[in-house]
Formats: structure tokens, sequence, C-alpha cells
């Protein structure tokens, strides 16, 4: 694998926490919805067999809750929704990725130099 290939896993992965966090955001989801939405969008290559660990992962760390329902189209659907822990999560984390966008621009403008 080269450099740039290394680069984008090691970013993907606490990107796709972020982008998880914030598809929950606006109200709670089931998993196969997360999947779906998630895999639309360019540049994240999410699979079932990435987004389940990540939920359950979230799940034992306080910021999403799940509940089951019963779906007429088959077996009982898991919905996700941010935990108040979570939301207070998201929200730095989207305030340190602006702050680290900013920054970027900013280096790439000035050319690294004060």
């Amino acid at each position: 694998m080269g450099h740039f290939e290394n680069w984008v896993v090691q970013l993907r992965r606490g990107w796709l926490e972020l982008c998880v966090l914030n598809a929950l955001a606006a109200g709670e989801r089931y998993g196969y919805d997360l999947v779906q939405t998630l895999a639309a969008m360019p540049g994240l290559d999410i699979t079932e067999g990435t987004i389940y660990p990540l939920l359950s992962r979230l799940r034992m760390q306080g910021l999403v809750a799940t509940r089951l329902e019963e779906s007429p189209e088959g077996p009982a659907r898991k919905y996700y929704a941010l935990t108040p822990p979570g939301r207070k999560a998201l929200a730095l984390m989207n305030d340190h990725v602006e702050l680290l966008v900013r920054q970027t621009r900013r280096l790439r403008h000035e050319g690294g130099s004060r």
C-alpha cells in the first residue's frame, strides 16, 4: 500500500465515526439506512461489515442508544440515536474538524510561513 492509500485509510477511520454521529444528529435511524446513506458518499467506502462494529463501539462508549422495532417488511430493525453524551462529543468533534480545516487552509495560503 502506497503512502497516499495508507493515509486515506487512517483518515477515514475517525472521519467515518464523525459521519455516523452527524447522520444521527437529526434523529434516530436504523443500521441499513445508515449504510445506504454513508455508502452514497464518495470517499467513505463504507460497508455493512464496517458500520455495525462501529455502531456497537459507539453504543458501548455511551454515545448512541439502540431500540428494536418490528418491521412490516421483515425482521425487527435496530434503531440508533445519539445520547446526550453523544451530542456533546459530536459538537466537540465538529468544532475540532472545523478548526483543523481552517488551519490547514491557512497553511496552504501562507505556504506554511508566518
